[in-house]
Parts: structure tokens; C-alpha cells; sequence
């Protein structure tokens, strides 16, 4: 720093003063110490200073108190202000906009961290980026489905460069004759276009408004200001010409479903051929389980539609129990179809795993409201980016860049609002910009670090700034990654869904039981009070079963304690591919499972249980020392509303009933 700047630290923290000022002195600014208010204004009156960093807590006064005073004297004097004691956004608002404080530092706080804010104060124009496209509409976007609206964003935002300038130009001419906040109002411009233009992929641009923030920044050197400007308006007059469009409809995403239907009888199939083409579901046709099995794996499909009786009596349960054991497989949402559609058939195709159970011959709205509803359920949840970034065409080019069948995403132009988004949106992944007015993107992640309930969210800062300080403090606040500006839009999207796919593992890792693949203890009770709450709007019953591997404590100790886990192991996926997918399964504990059936009673749900339990009494196990042998489970089963309108009060019931099956023998229902 050839010019250097002198700082005004006003800290009563005798070993922080000698720590900071030796670090700041380091880097090469002069540094005027003081611990009180009064020594602060007896260095103001005999030292011009090019800013000063005020500690929230004085002798005497508050900081907010003193700097009140001081913008009486000098209004525009850059202040960074210290505190460990600010809890809310709101004391954001009041000091960045009321006492015009350029930055809030929480304390405790690194000494590189505050260089980081100090420097930002004067720091020089930035090395140039290396070259790249003039802008987004120069990218093939032929196969990006949001190619339309991209490139109409682009010319949108190009068109309204010119505007841009020349009010830019007037704020850049009031502050010349003397307006501060014209000047403020020109520095807030240029920094908006140094990010957002190059977002929206016009480098040049980007690059210009970046150096005409720092001329401001740097001082009234108007001579340069207007040499930067010159070059600003250059950039920004070239005309950008898109690339040509192909003629044919715009792309769209793809809307249809795939639908799997599993029938021995060609004319069944052929009429799910002609309700798939009337509502836009693309139907395949398999006669056999084989013939099911290798097209499901050869290509996506949404839902299997299959008959109860293909080939036989009950020959398309043996089908669901293939396809449902197939790798990649386990959770296809599956849907049945027979004649009498009896209490019998019923329970077997829940236990199968059927979601649904057609009538035959089905009608064109039973068709298409199970294709509906198994396309729903196949296709992935989206994922949620909420985006806080003070800049609306910034946040528009975010939006356009991220959202996709996949993602969903929410802008926020006030970041004293981000605790009321958090809590509306629920986002899976924060995109903070560093530097808005209010809170900084390292103020929001330390608010956040700090509040249990969002301490695992991701966040990613971006910034114009990627030096080792901005680094450093980056994660010390408790970013999980950075973006620089002007942001890439593949490098965008690479970054987020991979961060987005870490935090599914981990949550999937946190939420399954790692030898049965079943929900741990706590995320299924909150699954089994979801399905609760559906089944009492819908006015459906809902059965909680508690299952008990018998005497597994002599597994253990007759067959070895590896042999009581592959028990376990092979249990749990039982239980996985068995039921629908709107059933809940757990691993309560030891050799404890729990399962929920939405919609069905205690009588079809001992039913369903019977089944499964024939199914565990016909396995056979290895021991540790090469021995077979077999097991058997027991249950207890409540319903509700009958036996309880709560969980607790169903898991109490359902728990005491299981207690009383083990006690009057083995392999026993109680309900």
C-alpha cells in the first residue's frame, strides 16, 4: 500500500489494541490508538484519519453513542464497528442505516479478519479475470432447458445496461458538486454492476464497474474517476447479438410419465396403451415377472402397474417381490390390478408393497389417477436454494442459472429478513452474497452457527474477493464454500448440487440405521406423527405394529453374535421391500422393529403382519460356525383412533400388547 491510511482504534482492551495494531501496522496502515471516548477525540482533533473501528462497548458510552457524535463532525468517515453482544438483525438496520456504519465486525474476532473489512476500505482495482465469453447469449445453451429464458434475461438486462450508465453518470456528476449521498448512491451502483453484470456473463463490464468502485473508494480523485467511467460507458455501449434460434417449439421440461404394465392378457395391455396416450403417460408392456425385471432396469421408470394373478394364483405378487428385490429397485412404487379386488387379494398386495389396487377392467379415470400418483411419488423431492443477495437482477440471474426440475429457488432482497425466510422456506442450501447493506454474509453464518436449528445448513458466500484473508474469515465464520464473482453458471451449479447431494448422505447417514438400512428411533417418530396427522384429516385409520425377533438373546449366544446381526440385517430389508411406500419402518431398538400402515385397521394390518411373518419363519440363517437354523417373530398391534388419538398413546398400547405375545408364546399377534 503505497499511500498509507491512518485508522482511528478505539478499544478498550489494552491486550486486543496491542494485538491488532501490531498486525494492521504489519500490512502498512498507521494506526491512532484510544481506550475512551475522550483520548478518541483528542486524536480526532489533531489527526486527520481515513476511518476508524469503534468498540461496541466503551467506558462511559456506547459505541453507538460515539459514533452518533462523530457524524456530527465527519459524516462520511468510514466505521467499522465491534461488538460481542449484537443477537439480532435489528441492530444491523439501526447502525448501518441510521449511523451509516460500513460493516459490523462480531467479536471475538482474528486480526486477519478485520484487515480483511480495513483493506476492503481502500483496496485497488483487481487484477483483471481471465478472458471469457462477452456474455451469457455467446454460451451454447441448445441444450439447457431454461435456454429460452436465459437468453431473454441476457438481452433484458444488456438493454437496460445504457440506462444503467447514464444514471450512473448523474450520481457520479452530484457528487462531484458536493452531494455524499449521491456519492454513496454511485459507489452502491458500481458495485451492483460489478457483480451482477458479470453474472449475467458481460466480463468487460463486470471489470469496469469493479475498477470505478475502487477509484471511489480510494478517494475523490476525480480525474481518475472519470477515466474509469469512460471506460465503464465503452464496455457497456457494445451491442450484443444473440445467437441465432433453431425454429421449432421452445424447449419445455419433460412432463409425461413412465408407466410399467405387467399383464399376461394383450388386450389389457393394449388398452393401458391407448389411456397412456390420452394422458400423456408413456405405457411399456411386460407379460412376464422376467420381462418386468429387465425393463425396469434398462431404463426409468415411474410406477409398475401389475396383474394380481399373472400366470397363476397370486403370480403377480411373486412379480412385485422380484422387481421390489432388485438392485435400485427396492423403493418403485408399485399398484395392482384384479377382478375381485377382495379383502384376500388386498392384504397381499399391501404386504407386496401395492400402493393402490385397480379394479378390473379399469376405467380411464382410475388409470390416470394411478399413473398420477405413482409418477408423483418416483420422481425426486425438488430441493430448496434460498438466495439473499441485495441486488434483484443478481438474485433473477441466480434463480435462472439454478432452477431446474430438481431445484427449487427462492431470492431474498433484505437480508434482516433471512430468519423469517428460514423458517417460512426451509431452504436445503443458503447462498449469501458477502457484502449488503445490514449484515454481511459472515455476520448471517455466525447468526446462523449459532442457532441449533440451522447449524448443518450449507452455506456458500459469494463475493468479488477471494484473497487468503477473505478465505480465511470465510470459513471461521462457518461458510462451507465460496463463489467468486462473476459467477459461472456451470461452476455454479456443480458447486450447489454437490453440496446439496452431501448434506441427502448426510442426513440419510443420520437418519438410517446402518445394519438394518430402517429409520433410527427418532426420524421415524416423526414420520409416524405425519402419517397420524393424515390419517385424522382424512378420517383413515392408522395401525402401529411392534415387532419382536423371538428369543434373540439365544441367538446370539448359541449361533454367535455376527450371526444375530445378519438376522437382523436380512430383516431389515424385508421390512424395506415389503408394505407401501407411505408405510413407516423402523428399528426401535436390539431386535425391536416398528412399522405404521396408513389406512389400515388392526384387523387387515394383522393381516399384512401374518404374512410377514410366515415369510421370517421360512428363512434360514448361517451361524458363525456354519450351522442353519431359523427364527420367529411376535407382534402387538394398536390402532387409532381406537386404541389412542396420540403416538405416544399407540406406542404404549402397541408395546404392551407385544409384551403380552412373547409372554403366551412364539410367533404370536396380539391386537
Amino acid at each position: 500500500m503505497t499511500d498509507a491510511k491512518t485508522l482511528l482504534f478505539l478499544e478498550d482492551d489494552k491486550d486486543l489494541q496491542s494485538l491488532v495494531c501490531a498486525f494492521l501496522r504489519e500490512k502498512g496502515f498507521r494506526v491512532e490508538t484510544a481506550r475512551t471516548a475522550a483520548e478518541a477525540r483528542a486524536v480526532l482533533a489533531k489527526v486527520p484519519v481515513d476511518a476508524a473501528i469503534v468498540d461496541g462497548l466503551l467506558p462511559g458510552v456506547t459505541g453507538a453513542d460515539f459514533i452518533r457524535e462523530l457524524r456530527g463532525q465527519q459524516p462520511d468517515l468510514p466505521v467499522l464497528f465491534a461488538s460481542a453482544f449484537w443477537k439480532d438483525l435489528k441492530s444491523h438496520e439501526l447502525l448501518t442505516r441510521q449511523l451509516k456504519v460500513a460493516r459490523i465486525i462480531h467479536k471475538p474476532y482474528r486480526p486477519d479478519e478485520l484487515y480483511l473489512w480495513v483493506n476492503q476500505l481502500f483496496t485497488k482495482a483487481l487484477p483483471p479475470a481471465p478472458a471469457g465469453p462477452r456474455a451469457l447469449a455467446d454460451v451454447d445453451l441448445v441444450r439447457d432447458e431454461l435456454a429460452a429464458s436465459l437468453v431473454a434475461l441476457n438481452q433484458e438486462y444488456g438493454a437496460r445496461l445504457k440506462d444503467k450508465v447514464s444514471g450512473l453518470e448523474a450520481l457520479l456528476s452530484a457528487a462531484r458538486a458536493g452531494d455524499g449521498v449521491a456519492l454513496e448512491e454511485a459507489g452502491v451502483v458500481a458495485h451492483k454492476l460489478h457483480g451482477t453484470a458479470g453474472s449475467y456473463g458481460f466480463t468487460e463490464v463486470s471489470l469496469a464497474a469493479g475498477r470505478l468502485e475502487d477509484a471511489l473508494r480510494a478517494g475523490r480523485d476525480w480525474g481518475l474517476v472519470d477515466v474509469v467511467f469512460r471506460e465503464l460507458a465503452a464496455t457497456a455501449s457494445v451491442q450484443v447479438t444473440p445467437p441465432a434460434r433453431k425454429e421449432g417449439p421452445s424447449a419445455v421440461l419433460p412432463t409425461e410419465g413412465v408407466l410399467l404394465v405387467v399383464d399376461e392378457d394383450p388386450a389389457v395391455l393394449e388398452e393401458a396403451q391407448r389411456l397412456g396416450r390420452a394422458h400423456v403417460v408413456r405405457v411399456l408392456s411386460a407379460r412376464t415377472a422376467d420381462e418386468a425385471v429387465v425393463l425396469a432396469r434398462r431404463q426409468w421408470v415411474d410406477g409398475v402397474l401389475i396383474h394380481m394373478h399373472l400366470g397363476g394364483e397370486m403370480g403377480g405378487i411373486q412379480a412385485a417381490h422380484e422387481l421390489r428385490s432388485t438392485e435400485g429397485l427396492g423403493s418403485l412404487p408399485l399398484g395392482f390390478t384384479g377382478v375381485s379386488g377382495g379383502l384376500e387379494d388386498r392384504v397381499a398386495a399391501a404386504h407386496a408393497g401395492g400402493s393402490l389396487f385397480l379394479p378390473r377392467p379399469f376405467t380411464a379415470t382410475d388409470f390416470a389417477a394411478a399413473a398420477e400418483r405413482m409418477v408423483a411419488a418416483r420422481r425426486p423431492e425438488r430441493s430448496r436454494v434460498l438466495v439473499v443477495d441485495d441486488d434483484p437482477e443478481a438474485i433473477a440471474a441466480l434463480v435462472h442459472a439454478l432452477a431446474s426440475e430438481q431445484i427449487e429457488v427462492v431470492g431474498l432482497g433484505d437480508a434482516h429478513r433471512l430468519m423469517e425466510a428460514l423458517a417460512e422456506h426451509r431452504p436445503d442450501l443458503l447462498l449469501l452474497d458477502v457484502q449488503m447493506p445490514g449484515p454481511s454474509g459472515f455476520d448471517l453464518c455466525r447468526i446462523l452457527r449459532s442457532m441449533p436449528a440451522w447449524q448443518e445448513l450449507p452455506v456458500l458466500l459469494i463475493t468479488a474477493h477471494l484473497g487468503l484473508e477473505f478465505r480465511l474469515a470465510a470459513f471461521q465464520a462457518g461458510a462451507d464454500d465460496y463463489i467468486s464473482k462473476p459467477v459461472l453458471k456451470e461452476e455454479l451449479r456443480a458447486r450447489v448440487q454437490a453440496r446439496l447431494e452431501r448434506a441427502r448422505l448426510s442426513r440419510e447417514r443420520a437418519e438410517r440405521d446402518a445394519l438394518t438400512g430402517l429409520m433410527l428411533r427418532r426420524p421415524f417418530i416423526e414420520g409416524l406423527r405425519s402419517r397420524l396427522s393424515e390419517a385424522q384429516r382424512q378420517q383413515r385409520p392408522l395401525s402401529l405394529c411392534f415387532l419382536d425377533v423371538d428369543h434373540f438373546k439365544r441367538v446370539n449366544d448359541k449361533y454367535g453374535h455376527l450371526a444375530g446381526d445378519r438376522v437382523l440385517t436380512r430383516l431389515g430389508r424385508l421390512l424395506g421391500a415389503r408394505f407401501r411406500r407411505e408405510d413407516v419402518r423402523g428399528r426401535w431398538g436390539g431386535e425391536e422393529f416398528v412399522v405404521g400402515l396408513l389406512g389400515e385397521t388392526a384387523a387387515s394390518a394383522k393381516a399384512i403382519l401374518s404374512r410377514t411373518m410366515a415369510e421370517v419363519a421360512e428363512m434360514t440363517f448361517d451361524g458363525d460356525g456354519g450351522e442353519s437354523f431359523r427364527v420367529t417373530m411376535s407382534a402387538g398391534i394398536a390402532e387409532s383412533p381406537g386404541d389412542g388419538a396420540t403416538m405416544e398413546a399407540l406406542l404404549r398400547v402397541a408395546d404392551a400388547r407385544l409384551n403380552r405375545a412373547k409372554t403366551n408364546g412364539r410367533n404370536r399377534i396380539e391386537v
